[in-house]
């Protein structure tokens, strides 16, 4: 345990978080997301797990990492299929998450699309989330040097 860092980020998770930079994408997928065989594709090629609901590890996530501001796609969920403009409630909570750290409203990605995204990203933090469509995206932005 250590001193404000939320002890369900484990190691490995704040290894990758740490490592990547401005731009770099980070995928929170739930638990029927092809995780494993996408997560070897990205940068860091193997699956982080954190086995908490979507918000929770998002909840955690944001303490953390700064969403990019430079870009209107940073942070995205998965559409749902043939219903694209449906807010499901596990993207409620997730908004909730998002919005408490002045993050934006979340963009809807089509399902594939959203795969080639999660492609391309840095990491793939799967989650324990069993409610469908509890995939999202992060672009991470950057942390300001200090005033001095």
């Amino acid at each position: 345990m250590l001193n404000g860092i939320d002890p369900i980020l484990n190691a490995d998770v704040l290894y990758a978080l740490r490592a990547m930079g401005h731009g770099d994408d980070l995928i929170i997928a739930d638990t029927n997301f092809p995780s494993d065989s996408v997560a070897r594709e990205t940068v860091l090629g193997e699956v982080l797990r954190i086995d908490r609901s979507a918000a929770e590890v998002i909840r955690a996530v944001l303490s953390l990492y700064p969403i990019d501001t430079f870009v209107d796609d940073s942070a995205a969920r998965m559409e749902v299929v043939g219903e694209p403009d449906k807010i499901l409630p596990v993207m409620k909570e997730v908004q909730a998450q998002v919005s408490a750290v002045s993050g934006p409203k979340l963009i809807g990605i089509e399902r594939f699309a959203f795969y080639n995204r999660a492609k391309q990203a840095y990491a793939v933090i799967q989650t324990g989330e069993r409610r469908f469509y509890g995939c999202f995206a992060f672009r991470k932005g950057v942390v300001p040097p200090d005033e001095g």
